[in-house]
């Protein structure tokens, strides 16, 4: 074979070698990257609103707060007016509205009730979380709920009547936990000194938030999650099974009086936690 022969099979086989390169390109140009290879929408993190029930203020989250901040939540306690179901509901409700993206709504005790009117046809709230919480159906009042499962609350009660309003014509009954009998009834978990503490500060709930007849149950519609409080003297445990089941909610037992974000906020945290992580799971 001739040195020109040779030469020109050399060029061939570059120029095959070329052709198969950009061949190899033109393909990857062409074709996507397969599907799992895709980056997974982000879904962003839920803000956390607590809202305290009746004898209690926001402060009662302090410590679930301090927490569930240190994970990196946004978390929103806002005052609870205790003025009646409807009142406070809509309160809770516009609260609610101000705030942009996904919601996991907490409650506690009478804050339970609340929420459960608060949330409805609301879409942004994906889960609610029930604390040793009043929790009634549509046309179910508190009042009827602890009737059917009595409690050491109603004989701790003191009422008050009061007068509001700019003319001071308005008229209703104040409800507060008897001093003395406080720390056996609503917190007998907690030290003497941090019941007296409660005693002292304890904010006044109208008696119709009691007596008020949920208009409506957005736990009907929304997963929802139940810490249920063995040692509640305020509420009725049977009756936060009752309700928890009812519900269909995720639930957990814990030794605790009825202050359970006071007295063990790791237990709460850490089911207020669950909720917030199934935040993009639920299919609202």
């Amino acid at each position: 074979m001739t040195a020109s022969a040779i030469h020109g099979i050399r060029r061939r086989i570059r120029g095959a070698h070329l052709t198969a390169a950009a061949c190899a390109l033109a393909l990857c140009a062409v074709h996507p990257a397969p599907v799992g290879a895709a980056a997974a929408p982000s879904v962003p993190r839920p803000t956390i609103v607590l809202v305290h029930g009746a004898f209690a203020d926001a402060s009662s989250w302090n410590g679930v707060v301090e927490r569930l901040q240190r994970q990196g939540y946004t978390v929103v306690a806002p005052a609870n007016p205790l003025r009646g179901l409807y009142n406070d509901s809509a309160y809770i409700a516009s609260v609610l509205r101000s705030i942009k993206g996904p919601i996991v709504l907490v409650g506690h005790s009478y804050g339970g009730a609340v929420i459960s009117s608060a949330a409805a046809g609301n879409r942004q709230v994906r889960s609610l979380v029930f604390v040793s919480a009043l929790v009634p159906d549509r046309g179910e009042s508190g009042m009827a709920l602890s009737g059917r499962f009595p409690s050491e609350l109603a004989g701790a009660l003191r009422s008050v009547p009061y007068r509001a309003g700019s003319d001071g014509k308005t008229k209703g009954t104040d409800l507060y936990v008897q001093p003395d009998k406080l720390h056996r009834v609503f917190a007998a978990d907690l030290p003497e000194s941090t019941a007296a503490l409660l005693a002292a500060t304890q904010r006044p709930v109208s008696t119709d938030a009691f007596s008020e007849k949920a208009k409506e149950a957005a736990w009907r519609t929304i997963p929802s999650w139940f810490l249920i409080a063995r040692q509640d003297r305020t509420i009725n445990p049977a009756q936060e099974r009752f309700e928890a089941e009812r519900a269909g909610s995720h639930t957990v037992e814990i030794d605790s009086s009825h202050v359970a974000m006071i007295a063990h906020p790791e237990a709460v945290t850490d089911l207020v936690l669950q909720a917030a992580r199934s935040v993009g799971t639920t299919g609202r």
